[in-house]
Formats: C-alpha cells, structure tokens, sequence
C-alpha cells in the first residue's frame, strides 16, 4: 500500500465515521460511568465500570512496564504457534476431504462429533495429556482455529461448479491440474475468511486458556500472557487493568485479523473491486 492510498484510507468516510462513533462511544462510557458522582444516580452495569480516563492513566503507567509487553508477546505467540499448527493440518485435511469421497466418509464423522466440543472443554484434558501446561495451551488454540478452518475449505470446494470439473477432465486435464488450477484457486477465498475467523476465535481461547492454565510455564510472571494479566488484574483488584487488558486483547485481535485480511487480498486479487 503506497502512502498515498494510505492516506486516502485514512482520511475516508468510512474512517471518520468511525473515529465519530468511538469519540461518541467514549463520552457515553465516560458520563455513565461516573454518573454517580456527577449525577447522585448510577447508571445500570456501565456504572460500575472505571471511566475511560481512569484506564487511560493507567495504561500510560503500564506502556513503560516490561512485563506488559512481554505478555503480549506471549500471547502473541501462542496465538501464532496454535493458529500455523491449524494452517498447516486444516488446510490439507479439508482439501484431502473434498476431493476424495473414501477418506470423506472415513474422517468426517469423527470429525462432526468432535466439532461441537468447546476448545475450552478441551483445557482440563490437555493439561493432564500434555506434559506442560505450555503445551497445552498450544494444543487448545490449535483447536480454536482448526474445525473453522477445515470447515471453510470444505465448503469453498464443495461449491464448486462441477461443470468446470468436468470440462477440464473432458479436455484432458489430469487430475493434479484440476486441483491446481481450479479447486485450489476456488477454495482460496474460503481459505482466507475462514483464517480470519479462525483468529478472531483463537485469540479468545488462547485468554480463557491462559486465565485458567496461571500463564503457561511462565508460572504466571512476567509474560503469562495478555488473559492471566487480565485475571491478576482482578484478583489484585485493579479494575482499570482489568480493561486495560481487555482492549489490548481487542487490539491485537483487530491487527492479527487485517493482516490475514491484508495476505488474503493478495493471495486473491481477482476478488478486488478496484
């Protein structure tokens, strides 16, 4: 992206209407939650929440704290570690699936009774299975991602136009070309939504693992990750962490999932618009 469209983008419509609606987000949770002491009347649930401002002071204290950052590394990766491990078995298990009948029938019954099993059920197991609760962690969000995943790219190829399968074979095409050329590049942008939905799902079992597992190997030190900093944040009772954590959460969600938005445009650019 050059400077110029970034800029654009930047300065568009679409990017002022939502610097509009977050500017109004923060007065709305501002008022609400001190509206006890402007008003003599609390406001239902948002006035128990710390005021933006509060958060504010508090996440300036925490930029300059080593341990925070590490504990987004940590999180980080984890989420990558977990989420590469689902690329890398989903993708060729969802394509394997799609285009041979035998091991489809074979494999996706026991895949459709695991499915619906929360990652997080999985959480206990595992840390009783894996020899370390970093393992386990790893294996949990491995998990988040993969069902998505294979999902995804069961359905980009079954939704296939079978028609151009069988003009390609009817012109000779053999059958490492049909996959090449046609089922591959049609599965492709299933490939990329269900990533993005897949991190989105990640990040969410990698918190919840991390607040339940006490941080990994890490012992729950510095670097247990972004979701134990949000439970010692609690058990400590600084509520305005606590948010802290939550929007550093949201973030780095938001960036991980725009640059497999970012990798996806690029894999597929004969989805651009413009």
């Amino acid at each position: 992206m050059t400077i110029s469209k970034f800029t654009d983008k930047l300065f568009s419509r679409a990017a002022l209407r939502g610097i509009v609606a977050i500017g109004i987000f923060m007065v709305f949770w501002e008022v609400g939650a001190r509206s006890e002491e402007w008003f003599g009347h609390r406001f239902p649930f948002i006035g128990l929440v710390p005021p933006p401002t509060d958060v504010f002071v508090s996440w300036t204290g925490l930029i300059a704290d080593p341990s925070y950052w590490q504990s987004w590394y940590m999180s980080f990766l984890r989420v990558f570690g977990g989420f590469m491990a689902a690329m890398i078995v989903g993708i060729p298990l969802g394509l394997l699936m799609a285009v041979n009948r035998t091991f489809y029938g074979m494999a996706f019954p026991s895949f459709e009774v695991l499915r619906p099993i929360p990652p997080l059920a999985w959480v206990p197991a595992s840390i009783i299975f894996w020899p370390t609760q970093e393992l386990s962690i790893a294996f949990v969000t491995f998990l988040g991602a993969f069902y998505t995943i294979v999902i995804n790219v069961l359905g980009g190829a079954k939704s296939i136009n079978k028609q151009f399968l069988q003009a390609a074979q009817s012109m000779g095409a053999s059958q490492w070309d049909i996959f090449r050329r046609i089922v591959l590049p049609a599965t492709l942008p299933s490939i990329v939504v269900g990533s993005a939905v897949g991190m989105g799902i990640t990040w969410e079992v990698v918190v919840a693992a991390e607040m339940i597992s006490g941080g990994g190997s890490s012992g729950g030190g510095a670097g247990g990750g972004l979701g134990f900093f949000i439970w010692s944040s609690y058990v400590g009772g600084s509520y305005e962490q606590i948010i802290v954590g939550m929007i550093s959460i949201g973030i780095a969600g938001y960036i991980s999932s725009e640059l497999l938005r970012q990798l996806g445009g690029l894999l597929t650019p004969w989805l651009k618009t413009r």
